[in-house]
């Protein structure tokens, strides 16, 4: 009742902050509530928002009361099937017209007019013109694909519903106003034309630790030893702060075998030995 009053009310006043408050708060808690990541929306890589997915856009198009239908415009020509549709988005009970939203699509798309071959034989046997190899990337890996062109008659109501799909998206995005929520036909461009994702920054270079360091800290290793601590919990600590050649880690394993009673910890290690705690106790944290 409340979507019919709002509806009513827009013809003849501005939305407050508050009415579009609300219908932000409603497009999130339906979010969260009764869509489902990859089935309603999905985050496509190389972007940061979702992107609103056809059964999404028939969720939130129920939620609104909004009725849905097209103007079909087809731009067709030889060798080409191509639609143009405009989403007309009606309220249900007041039926009153709240947007629309513009969707093309047509066979001369990349993933339209070319499909895989069925077998080496359909490759070899097709026109040079009409068949291709595709270099795509998968996991970060080069892929060579073999591909013959298609049918336009074929995918005729494939590209016809396709453009519907694109037109009721965008249509559902003006009207609820949720463009700042969700993306739209992102994952409908081939991967190679998206925006790559940014890498994560690089890990500040750690020093290599000098063997001067290791000669004057052994004895406060071995006290270390004796009191529980085992080699690898010193090598651990120290390549979270420097770098160890393989030499310097057998030192420091060597340093549990027995060599006599424990040297007590000279006082000018007692600086590394407070670091050893710190670090130790923030690992527990």
């Amino acid at each position: 009742m409340s979507g019919k009053l709002t509806v009513i009310e827009n013809e003849q006043r501005a939305l407050t902050a508050i009415d579009m408050r609300a219908q932000v708060n409603l497009v999130q808690e339906v979010m969260q509530a009764v869509m489902k990541k990859d089935t309603h929306y999905g985050v496509i890589p190389g972007t940061k928002k979702p992107s609103l997915y056809k059964p999404g856009a028939e969720v939130l198009a129920a939620t609104f009361r909004i009725a849905v239908s097209y103007r079909v415009e087809d731009l067709s020509a030889a060798g080409e099937v191509r639609y143009r549709i405009a989403a007309v988005g009606t309220h249900q009970t007041s039926g009153i017209v709240l947007g629309e939203g513009m969707g093309e699509c047509s066979s001369g798309e990349e993933k339209y007019r070319w499909r895989r071959a069925i077998c080496e034989e359909e490759f070899d046997l097709m026109a040079e013109n009409r068949r291709r190899i595709k270099f795509g990337k998968y996991q970060g890996k080069v892929e060579k694909t073999k591909q013959v062109r298609t049918e336009p008659a074929d995918q005729a109501n494939t590209i016809l519903k396709m453009a519907c799909k694109r037109a009721q998206v965008a249509m559902i995005l003006n009207v609820t106003a949720a463009s700042d929520i969700f993306n739209q036909d992102i994952e409908d461009l081939p991967e190679e034309l998206r925006e790559p994702e940014e890498a994560a920054p690089a890990r500040p270079a750690l020093s290599p630790y000098s063997d001067a360091q290791l000669t004057a800290n052994q004895e406060s290793w071995r006290a270390l030893i004796a009191g529980g601590r085992t080699p690898a919990d010193i090598v651990t600590t120290i390549k979270s702060r420097y770098t160890l050649t393989p030499e310097q880690e057998a030192k420091i394993n060597a340093l549990a075998k027995p060599t006599g009673p424990a040297a007590p910890a000279a006082p000018a290690d007692a600086e590394w030995l407070a670091d050893y705690a710190r670090g130790e106790k923030g690992e527990q944290q």
